[in-house]
């Protein structure tokens, strides 16, 4: 399991190009260097404005700091499900725009949120154009992830019945820690998901050490809020192996909060493991 790093870990750090802050091209170096992780996932709303030139340019800087962009996620939920053809093409459009940006990019995989109410009608429709902005993603050979969130994707089993009614093989999901912990019962919502995850993302919330607490004495960081371990005990039992993403959320020096997550993360892949 390769861990790498959410861009949305690093808000503090950005701002707009010409500040004085850390830049994007300078982040994949970082994310290296700095923090030990070996890939980047990307946000739209971090890119807003580059040209493909620029795209092209933060792909080759992270390819030389051997930190490759693995995921584009578009930041703003999509409304495939909208009952207004234009408004569901739009949304269409949007999605196979991100597809596009994604593999200029480099990365394996784009990621989408789809803004629908929950019911059977907005779920056909959701599906049908879904299959039409996957022929792109097929065409580029990029996977497109569905990210649960409120409405007709809440229910982690909703989401899987959606991509067995796609049945397309480049469809799949991208569960996350903190939505998981969310769920009625997180450890079944992620083990509904992950078997199906192109991604996995594993927001942490804080650690004692950074609120001058002593760690655990079994090792690792000691997380603050959800069961960290348990998360991480529950993608590995069902056999995943792909990308885990650090996302810290917490308060404070976000450095030493990525630093701590892939500690943390680290001691609970082994512990799972043995």
């Amino acid at each position: 399991m390769i861990l790498t790093l959410a861009i949305s870990t690093l808000r503090p750090l950005l701002i707009a190009r010409g500040s004085s802050k850390l830049s994007i091209l300078d982040v994949p170096a970082f994310v290296k260097e700095t923090l030990g992780l070996n890939g980047l996932h990307l946000t739209t709303e971090r890119l807003s404005g580059y040209t493909r030139a620029n795209l092209e340019q933060l792909r080759d800087r992270a390819d030389k700091a051997a930190c490759a962009c693995l995921v584009l996620q578009e930041t703003a939920p999509q409304s495939l499900a909208d009952a207004r053809s234009d408004v569901g093409e739009r949304a269409v459009d949007r999605v196979q725009r991100v597809i596009e940006a994604a593999h200029v990019l480099g990365c394996n995989a784009a990621v989408i949120s789809i803004n629908a109410k929950d019911d059977d009608v907005s779920f056909e429709r959701a599906v049908d154009r879904i299959r039409e902005a996957v022929e792109t993603a097929e065409r580029l050979e990029i996977n497109l992830l569905i990210s649960p969130t409120e409405g007709l994707t809440a229910d982690a089993e909703r989401v899987t019945d959606m991509i067995k009614k796609i049945g397309r093989f480049r469809v799949m999901t991208y569960p996350d820690f903190q939505t998981a912990s969310k769920a009625a019962d997180p450890i079944a919502h992620l083990r509904r998901l992950t078997p199906y995850a192109g991604a996995v993302v594993a927001s942490t919330m804080g650690f004692k050490e950074m609120q001058g607490e002593e760690q655990d004495l079994a090792g690792g960081a000691t997380h603050v809020g959800f069961d960290l371990d348990e998360m991480v005990k529950t993608v590995v039992s069902v056999g995943y192996d792909g990308p885990l993403a650090v996302d810290y959320q917490g308060e404070g020096d976000v450095t030493m909060g990525a630093l701590l997550s892939r500690e943390a993360l680290e001691a609970a892949i082994e512990a799972a493991a043995n």
